[in-house]
Protein backbone atom coordinates (compact mmCIF):
# COMPACT_ATOMS: atom_id res chain seq x y z
CA UNK A 1 0.00 0.00 0.00
CA UNK A 2 3.20 1.90 -0.09
CA UNK A 3 4.67 4.38 -2.90
CA UNK A 4 6.57 7.28 -3.08
CA UNK A 5 3.85 9.79 -2.28
CA UNK A 6 3.45 8.11 0.99
CA UNK A 7 6.99 9.28 2.20
CA UNK A 8 7.71 12.38 -0.09
CA UNK A 9 9.29 15.17 2.26
CA UNK A 10 7.43 17.86 0.05
CA UNK A 11 4.48 19.12 1.20
CA UNK A 12 0.95 17.52 -0.13
CA UNK A 13 -1.75 19.60 -1.39
CA UNK A 14 -5.35 18.33 -0.19
CA UNK A 15 -7.88 18.88 -3.06
CA UNK A 16 -10.79 20.61 -1.56
CA UNK A 17 -14.21 20.11 -2.79
CA UNK A 18 -14.26 16.57 -3.97
CA UNK A 19 -16.40 13.50 -2.21
CA UNK A 20 -14.86 10.53 -0.69
CA UNK A 21 -16.27 7.70 -2.21
CA UNK A 22 -15.02 3.96 -3.15
CA UNK A 23 -13.77 1.00 -1.08
CA UNK A 24 -11.16 0.43 0.92
CA UNK A 25 -9.55 -2.81 2.84
CA UNK A 26 -8.58 -1.15 5.86
CA UNK A 27 -4.77 -1.37 7.01
CA UNK A 28 -3.68 -4.27 9.37
CA UNK A 29 -4.36 -3.34 13.28
CA UNK A 30 -0.89 -1.81 14.68
CA UNK A 31 -1.90 -2.07 18.09
CA UNK A 32 -2.64 -6.18 17.22
CA UNK A 33 0.66 -6.50 15.45
CA UNK A 34 2.84 -5.20 18.03
CA UNK A 35 1.06 -7.52 20.91
CA UNK A 36 1.56 -10.55 18.91
CA UNK A 37 4.89 -9.35 18.32
CA UNK A 38 5.64 -9.35 22.08
CA UNK A 39 3.39 -12.31 22.47
CA UNK A 40 6.30 -14.41 20.65
CA UNK A 41 8.83 -12.71 23.00
CA UNK A 42 7.26 -13.33 26.38
CA UNK A 43 6.05 -16.87 25.32
CA UNK A 44 9.49 -17.90 23.64
CA UNK A 45 7.56 -19.92 21.00
CA UNK A 46 7.84 -19.64 17.23
CA UNK A 47 4.84 -17.13 15.81
CA UNK A 48 3.80 -16.62 12.37
CA UNK A 49 1.46 -13.30 12.03
CA UNK A 50 -1.09 -13.40 9.24
CA UNK A 51 -1.66 -10.50 7.21
CA UNK A 52 0.56 -8.35 9.91
CA UNK A 53 1.16 -4.25 10.02
CA UNK A 54 4.20 -3.16 7.39
CA UNK A 55 5.08 0.23 9.31
CA UNK A 56 7.73 1.82 11.22
CA UNK A 57 6.67 1.18 14.27
CA UNK A 58 6.08 -2.46 13.86
CA UNK A 59 9.62 -2.38 11.90
CA UNK A 60 10.99 -1.71 15.24
CA UNK A 61 9.40 -4.35 16.82
CA UNK A 62 10.76 -6.78 14.23
CA UNK A 63 14.32 -5.70 14.28
CA UNK A 64 14.50 -5.85 18.15
CA UNK A 65 13.45 -9.09 18.00
CA UNK A 66 16.23 -9.72 15.52
CA UNK A 67 18.74 -8.37 18.19
CA UNK A 68 17.30 -11.37 20.85
CA UNK A 69 18.02 -13.76 18.26
CA UNK A 70 15.21 -14.35 16.67
CA UNK A 71 15.01 -15.44 13.11
CA UNK A 72 12.36 -13.46 10.95
CA UNK A 73 11.12 -14.28 7.87
CA UNK A 74 8.66 -11.93 6.10
CA UNK A 75 6.98 -13.14 3.42
CA UNK A 76 3.97 -11.29 1.34
CA UNK A 77 1.19 -12.07 3.80
CA UNK A 78 3.08 -13.38 6.64
CA UNK A 79 5.95 -12.56 8.99
CA UNK A 80 7.32 -16.03 11.05
CA UNK A 81 8.79 -15.15 14.18
CA UNK A 82 11.21 -17.97 15.79
CA UNK A 83 13.11 -17.76 18.77
CA UNK A 84 17.11 -18.38 19.65
CA UNK A 85 17.51 -21.65 22.15
CA UNK A 86 18.56 -18.78 24.70
CA UNK A 87 18.74 -14.98 24.72
CA UNK A 88 21.71 -13.30 24.32
CA UNK A 89 23.68 -12.25 27.37
CA UNK A 90 23.76 -7.84 26.53
CA UNK A 91 21.76 -5.99 23.93
CA UNK A 92 20.53 -2.88 23.12
CA UNK A 93 17.12 -1.37 21.46
CA UNK A 94 16.14 1.29 19.46
CA UNK A 95 12.66 1.75 19.35
CA UNK A 96 12.44 4.76 17.72
CA UNK A 97 9.07 6.58 18.04
CA UNK A 98 7.27 3.48 19.54
CA UNK A 99 6.10 4.25 22.71
CA UNK A 100 4.21 0.78 22.92
CA UNK A 101 7.59 -1.06 22.03
CA UNK A 102 9.34 0.98 24.62
CA UNK A 103 6.74 -0.27 27.47
CA UNK A 104 5.99 -3.70 26.31
CA UNK A 105 9.54 -4.26 25.71
CA UNK A 106 10.41 -3.18 29.08
CA UNK A 107 8.63 -5.61 31.14
CA UNK A 108 9.46 -8.42 28.46
CA UNK A 109 13.06 -8.02 28.80
CA UNK A 110 12.56 -8.58 32.84
CA UNK A 111 11.86 -12.03 32.19
CA UNK A 112 14.90 -13.06 30.40
CA UNK A 113 18.41 -14.05 31.23
CA UNK A 114 20.80 -11.07 30.32
CA UNK A 115 21.43 -7.66 30.50
CA UNK A 116 19.51 -5.00 27.97
CA UNK A 117 19.36 -1.41 27.23
CA UNK A 118 16.32 0.36 25.30
CA UNK A 119 16.54 4.01 23.77
CA UNK A 120 14.69 5.40 20.94
CA UNK A 121 14.22 9.22 19.75
CA UNK A 122 14.52 12.46 21.58
CA UNK A 123 10.67 12.69 21.56
CA UNK A 124 10.72 9.05 23.17
CA UNK A 125 13.01 10.25 26.15
CA UNK A 126 10.46 12.89 27.01
CA UNK A 127 7.37 9.75 26.68
CA UNK A 128 7.36 8.61 30.99
CA UNK A 129 7.78 5.00 31.75
CA UNK A 130 8.35 5.59 35.33
CA UNK A 131 5.07 4.02 36.70
CA UNK A 132 5.94 0.83 35.01
CA UNK A 133 9.39 0.94 36.07
CA UNK A 134 8.24 1.27 39.49
CA UNK A 135 6.01 -1.71 39.28
CA UNK A 136 8.59 -3.68 38.07
CA UNK A 137 10.63 -2.89 40.49
CA UNK A 138 8.80 -3.88 43.39
CA UNK A 139 8.61 -7.28 41.69
CA UNK A 140 11.81 -7.69 41.79
CA UNK A 141 13.05 -6.36 38.32
CA UNK A 142 16.47 -4.73 38.53
CA UNK A 143 16.88 -1.21 36.60
CA UNK A 144 18.34 1.89 35.98
CA UNK A 145 18.13 5.13 34.78
CA UNK A 146 20.48 6.16 31.98
CA UNK A 147 19.54 9.53 31.85
CA UNK A 148 16.85 11.46 33.36
CA UNK A 149 14.90 9.74 35.84
CA UNK A 150 11.19 8.17 34.85
CA UNK A 151 11.99 8.44 30.65
CA UNK A 152 14.17 6.36 28.99
CA UNK A 153 17.15 5.47 28.40
CA UNK A 154 17.46 2.55 31.04
CA UNK A 155 19.25 -0.58 31.69
CA UNK A 156 17.59 -3.42 32.45
CA UNK A 157 19.12 -6.49 34.58
CA UNK A 158 16.90 -9.08 33.16
CA UNK A 159 16.01 -12.75 34.80
CA UNK A 160 14.37 -11.06 38.03
CA UNK A 161 10.79 -10.87 37.75
CA UNK A 162 10.48 -12.51 40.89
CA UNK A 163 6.26 -12.43 41.56
CA UNK A 164 4.22 -10.85 44.14
CA UNK A 165 1.85 -7.81 44.67
CA UNK A 166 1.46 -4.80 42.89
CA UNK A 167 0.30 -1.70 42.33
CA UNK A 168 0.68 0.86 38.89
CA UNK A 169 -1.03 3.80 37.99
CA UNK A 170 -1.66 3.27 33.99
CA UNK A 171 -3.38 6.78 34.15
CA UNK A 172 -0.99 7.71 31.70
CA UNK A 173 -0.67 5.07 29.92
CA UNK A 174 -2.54 1.94 29.13
CA UNK A 175 0.31 0.33 28.03
CA UNK A 176 1.76 0.28 31.85
CA UNK A 177 -0.68 -2.20 32.70
CA UNK A 178 -0.70 -4.26 29.45
CA UNK A 179 3.16 -4.68 29.60
CA UNK A 180 3.14 -6.22 33.26
CA UNK A 181 0.03 -8.93 32.26
CA UNK A 182 1.91 -9.95 29.29
CA UNK A 183 5.42 -10.39 31.34
CA UNK A 184 3.70 -11.22 34.25
CA UNK A 185 2.84 -14.91 32.37
CA UNK A 186 7.07 -15.61 32.71
CA UNK A 187 6.79 -14.22 35.90
CA UNK A 188 9.04 -16.80 38.54
CA UNK A 189 5.83 -16.82 40.66
CA UNK A 190 2.04 -15.33 40.27
CA UNK A 191 1.51 -11.66 40.08
CA UNK A 192 -1.19 -9.67 41.42
CA UNK A 193 -1.56 -5.95 40.12
CA UNK A 194 -3.78 -3.47 41.44
CA UNK A 195 -4.56 -0.33 38.73
CA UNK A 196 -5.87 2.76 40.88
CA UNK A 197 -6.09 5.02 37.79
CA UNK A 198 -6.41 3.80 33.66
CA UNK A 199 -7.24 5.33 30.64
CA UNK A 200 -7.57 3.90 27.33
CA UNK A 201 -9.06 0.67 28.96
CA UNK A 202 -10.17 -0.91 25.57
CA UNK A 203 -6.49 -1.03 24.77
CA UNK A 204 -6.21 -3.55 27.78
CA UNK A 205 -9.14 -5.47 26.95
CA UNK A 206 -7.38 -6.46 23.88
CA UNK A 207 -3.82 -7.60 25.54
CA UNK A 208 -6.41 -9.79 27.87
CA UNK A 209 -8.27 -11.03 24.80
CA UNK A 210 -4.86 -12.06 23.27
CA UNK A 211 -3.34 -13.71 26.65
CA UNK A 212 -6.50 -16.07 27.11
CA UNK A 213 -7.17 -17.09 24.00
CA UNK A 214 -3.15 -17.91 24.26
CA UNK A 215 -3.65 -20.26 27.44
CA UNK A 216 -2.49 -17.74 29.92
CA UNK A 217 -4.36 -17.90 32.95
CA UNK A 218 -5.88 -14.80 34.77
CA UNK A 219 -8.40 -13.61 36.90
CA UNK A 220 -10.06 -10.52 37.12
CA UNK A 221 -10.65 -10.15 40.89
CA UNK A 222 -11.98 -6.50 41.05
CA UNK A 223 -12.76 -3.83 38.14
CA UNK A 224 -8.87 -2.96 39.31
CA UNK A 225 -7.56 -5.89 40.63
CA UNK A 226 -5.82 -8.68 38.07
CA UNK A 227 -4.00 -11.91 39.29
CA UNK A 228 -1.83 -13.93 37.08
CA UNK A 229 -0.42 -17.17 36.95
CA UNK A 230 2.28 -17.80 35.42
CA UNK A 231 2.24 -20.58 32.32
CA UNK A 232 3.26 -21.40 29.03
CA UNK A 233 1.55 -19.46 25.78
CA UNK A 234 0.94 -21.27 22.85
CA UNK A 235 2.09 -19.15 20.15
CA UNK A 236 1.05 -20.56 16.41
CA UNK A 237 0.01 -18.95 13.69
CA UNK A 238 -2.10 -15.74 14.66
CA UNK A 239 -4.07 -13.72 12.25
CA UNK A 240 -4.13 -9.64 12.57
CA UNK A 241 -7.19 -8.00 12.32
CA UNK A 242 -7.69 -4.56 10.33
CA UNK A 243 -7.24 -1.45 12.06
CA UNK A 244 -10.56 0.90 13.31
CA UNK A 245 -7.85 3.41 14.33
CA UNK A 246 -6.55 3.82 10.53
CA UNK A 247 -10.53 3.13 9.71
CA UNK A 248 -10.97 6.09 10.96
CA UNK A 249 -10.04 8.35 8.27
CA UNK A 250 -11.18 7.34 5.22
CA UNK A 251 -14.65 7.09 7.81
CA UNK A 252 -14.40 10.80 8.55
CA UNK A 253 -13.05 11.66 5.21
CA UNK A 254 -17.14 9.79 4.11
CA UNK A 255 -18.88 11.81 7.09
CA UNK A 256 -17.16 15.29 6.20
CA UNK A 257 -17.49 15.31 2.27
CA UNK A 258 -21.11 13.76 2.00
CA UNK A 259 -19.59 10.96 0.20
CA UNK A 260 -20.05 7.19 0.99
CA UNK A 261 -16.93 4.29 1.78
CA UNK A 262 -17.56 0.97 1.95
CA UNK A 263 -14.02 -0.72 4.70
CA UNK A 264 -13.42 -4.10 4.33
CA UNK A 265 -11.41 -6.06 7.00
CA UNK A 266 -13.12 -4.98 10.45
CA UNK A 267 -14.27 -6.95 12.71
CA UNK A 268 -17.64 -6.05 14.31
CA UNK A 269 -16.59 -7.44 17.66
CA UNK A 270 -13.59 -5.85 17.82
CA UNK A 271 -12.24 -5.31 21.37
CA UNK A 272 -10.53 -2.41 19.96
CA UNK A 273 -11.34 0.83 21.73
CA UNK A 274 -11.50 3.39 18.63
CA UNK A 275 -14.46 1.12 17.02
CA UNK A 276 -16.33 3.62 19.28
CA UNK A 277 -15.98 6.22 16.55
CA UNK A 278 -18.22 4.90 14.64
CA UNK A 279 -20.45 5.58 16.82
CA UNK A 280 -19.89 9.41 17.62
CA UNK A 281 -19.35 9.75 14.18
CA UNK A 282 -23.43 8.15 13.66
CA UNK A 283 -24.28 10.71 17.04
CA UNK A 284 -22.42 13.78 14.87
CA UNK A 285 -25.08 12.80 11.90
CA UNK A 286 -23.29 10.49 9.43
CA UNK A 287 -24.42 6.97 8.14
CA UNK A 288 -23.12 4.00 9.40
CA UNK A 289 -24.47 0.81 8.01
CA UNK A 290 -23.01 -2.63 8.92
CA UNK A 291 -22.83 -5.85 6.59
CA UNK A 292 -21.23 -8.98 6.04
CA UNK A 293 -17.14 -7.95 7.09
CA UNK A 294 -18.09 -4.83 5.89
CA UNK A 295 -19.21 -0.88 7.28
CA UNK A 296 -20.13 1.73 5.47
CA UNK A 297 -20.27 5.00 5.84
CA UNK A 298 -22.36 8.06 4.56
CA UNK A 299 -21.52 11.95 4.97
CA UNK A 300 -24.65 14.12 6.00
CA UNK A 301 -25.36 17.32 8.08
CA UNK A 302 -23.27 17.14 11.20
CA UNK A 303 -23.56 18.52 14.09
CA UNK A 304 -21.44 19.01 16.84
CA UNK A 305 -20.41 17.00 20.07
CA UNK A 306 -19.58 17.01 23.58
CA UNK A 307 -17.72 13.39 24.52
CA UNK A 308 -15.37 12.06 27.24
CA UNK A 309 -12.79 10.54 24.71
CA UNK A 310 -10.54 8.93 27.67
CA UNK A 311 -10.87 5.51 26.31
CA UNK A 312 -10.39 6.51 22.30
CA UNK A 313 -7.55 9.37 22.56
CA UNK A 314 -6.01 8.98 19.07
CA UNK A 315 -9.30 9.87 17.83
CA UNK A 316 -9.37 13.24 19.33
CA UNK A 317 -7.84 14.94 16.09
CA UNK A 318 -9.90 13.26 13.85
CA UNK A 319 -12.62 14.72 16.40
CA UNK A 320 -11.25 17.83 15.86
CA UNK A 321 -11.10 17.83 11.98
CA UNK A 322 -14.65 17.56 11.60
CA UNK A 323 -15.81 20.09 14.47
CA UNK A 324 -15.06 22.99 12.61
CA UNK A 325 -17.97 21.93 9.79
CA UNK A 326 -20.09 20.86 12.28
CA UNK A 327 -22.94 22.96 13.78
CA UNK A 328 -22.45 23.98 17.15
CA UNK A 329 -19.75 23.52 19.32
CA UNK A 330 -17.43 20.09 19.78
CA UNK A 331 -15.64 19.65 23.24
CA UNK A 332 -13.58 16.50 23.21
CA UNK A 333 -12.01 15.80 27.09
CA UNK A 334 -10.87 13.22 29.36
CA UNK A 335 -7.70 12.82 27.55
CA UNK A 336 -5.37 14.67 29.17
CA UNK A 337 -2.54 11.85 27.91
CA UNK A 338 -2.90 13.07 24.55
CA UNK A 339 -0.13 15.29 25.81
CA UNK A 340 2.39 12.76 26.03
CA UNK A 341 1.82 10.68 22.94
CA UNK A 342 4.36 11.22 19.56
CA UNK A 343 3.61 15.10 19.85
CA UNK A 344 1.67 16.96 22.55
CA UNK A 345 -1.74 16.20 20.46
CA UNK A 346 -4.08 18.91 22.06
CA UNK A 347 -1.92 21.92 21.47
CA UNK A 348 -0.77 20.52 18.00
CA UNK A 349 -4.28 20.31 16.95
CA UNK A 350 -5.45 23.76 18.38
CA UNK A 351 -2.83 25.23 16.56
CA UNK A 352 -3.02 23.48 13.55
CA UNK A 353 -6.80 24.26 13.72
CA UNK A 354 -6.10 27.86 14.12
CA UNK A 355 -3.52 27.76 11.55
CA UNK A 356 -5.94 27.18 9.16
CA UNK A 357 -8.70 29.63 10.57
CA UNK A 358 -10.68 27.68 12.97
CA UNK A 359 -12.01 28.70 16.12
CA UNK A 360 -10.22 25.87 18.38
CA UNK A 361 -9.41 26.66 22.32
CA UNK A 362 -6.72 23.99 24.00
CA UNK A 363 -8.67 22.60 27.71
CA UNK A 364 -6.61 21.09 30.00
CA UNK A 365 -7.53 17.65 29.37
CA UNK A 366 -8.86 18.24 25.71
CA UNK A 367 -10.04 20.49 22.92
CA UNK A 368 -13.22 22.62 22.07
CA UNK A 369 -13.84 23.98 18.11
CA UNK A 370 -16.09 26.19 17.20
CA UNK A 371 -18.19 25.39 14.59
CA UNK A 372 -17.81 28.73 12.47
CA UNK A 373 -17.69 26.45 9.17
CA UNK A 374 -21.17 25.04 8.79
CA UNK A 375 -22.81 27.96 8.11
CA UNK A 376 -19.77 30.40 5.99
CA UNK A 377 -17.12 29.16 4.04
CA UNK A 378 -13.73 28.64 5.17
CA UNK A 379 -11.03 30.93 4.25
CA UNK A 380 -9.26 29.82 1.22
CA UNK A 381 -5.52 31.71 1.66
CA UNK A 382 -2.99 28.93 1.22
CA UNK A 383 -1.67 27.60 4.39
CA UNK A 384 0.88 25.00 5.16
CA UNK A 385 0.45 22.71 8.22
CA UNK A 386 2.76 21.26 10.73
CA UNK A 387 2.73 17.76 11.56
CA UNK A 388 4.55 18.26 14.34
CA UNK A 389 6.30 15.02 13.82
CA UNK A 390 3.00 13.08 13.89
CA UNK A 391 1.55 10.92 11.64
CA UNK A 392 -2.05 11.11 13.43
CA UNK A 393 -1.50 15.44 13.27
CA UNK A 394 -1.05 15.02 9.77
CA UNK A 395 -3.80 12.46 8.86
CA UNK A 396 -6.29 14.57 11.14
CA UNK A 397 -5.46 17.67 9.03
CA UNK A 398 -5.84 16.35 6.00
CA UNK A 399 -9.69 15.83 6.67
CA UNK A 400 -9.63 19.53 7.37
CA UNK A 401 -8.28 20.18 3.55
CA UNK A 402 -10.99 18.35 2.23
CA UNK A 403 -13.32 21.08 3.33
CA UNK A 404 -11.06 24.29 3.66
CA UNK A 405 -9.51 25.06 0.32
CA UNK A 406 -5.69 25.76 -0.05
CA UNK A 407 -3.90 23.62 2.70
CA UNK A 408 -1.08 21.58 2.76
CA UNK A 409 0.51 18.91 4.64
CA UNK A 410 4.00 19.46 5.64
CA UNK A 411 6.27 16.50 5.88
CA UNK A 412 3.55 14.10 5.04
CA UNK A 413 6.22 10.61 5.45
CA UNK A 414 5.17 10.96 8.93
CA UNK A 415 2.38 8.49 8.14
CA UNK A 416 4.66 5.46 7.64
CA UNK A 417 4.50 5.56 10.75
CA UNK A 418 1.27 3.76 11.30
CA UNK A 419 -0.60 4.11 7.23
CA UNK A 420 2.32 4.24 5.03
CA UNK A 421 -0.25 4.03 2.57
CA UNK A 422 -2.41 6.93 3.81
CA UNK A 423 -1.86 9.36 0.85
CA UNK A 424 -2.10 6.36 -1.93
CA UNK A 425 -5.98 5.53 -0.07
CA UNK A 426 -7.00 8.94 0.18
CA UNK A 427 -6.18 9.92 -3.09
CA UNK A 428 -7.83 6.92 -4.60
CA UNK A 429 -11.15 7.23 -2.69
CA UNK A 430 -10.91 11.02 -3.98
CA UNK A 431 -10.65 10.40 -7.42
CA UNK A 432 -7.26 12.23 -7.82
CA UNK A 433 -3.79 10.73 -6.81
CA UNK A 434 -2.47 13.54 -3.87
CA UNK A 435 1.01 14.64 -4.98
CA UNK A 436 3.83 17.14 -3.55
CA UNK A 437 2.94 20.80 -4.30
Amino acid sequence: MTDSSSTSPEAIAIPAGLRAAGELVVPPSKSVTNRLCNLALVAWRPVTLVRPLRADDTAHFFAALRRLGFRVEEGPEEVALAPPPAPPARARFDCGESGTLLRLLIAALATLEGVYEVDGTPRLRERPVGPLVAALAALGVRIDYLGTPGYPPLRIAGGTLAGGRVSVDAGSSSQFLSALLMAATRAAAPVEIEVPALVSGPYVELTLDLLVRQGGRIERLAADRYAVTPGPLAGGRLEVEGDYSAAAYPAAAAALTGGRVRLHGLRRDSRQGDRELLDLLARMGAGVRWGEGWVEVSGGELRGLAADAGQIPDQVPTLAALAPFCSGESRFTGAAHLRLKESDRIAAMASELRRAGAEATELPDGIAVAGRWAESAPPETPVEIATWGDHRIAMAMALVGLRRPGLRIANPGVVAKSYPGFWDDLGRLLGRPLRGR
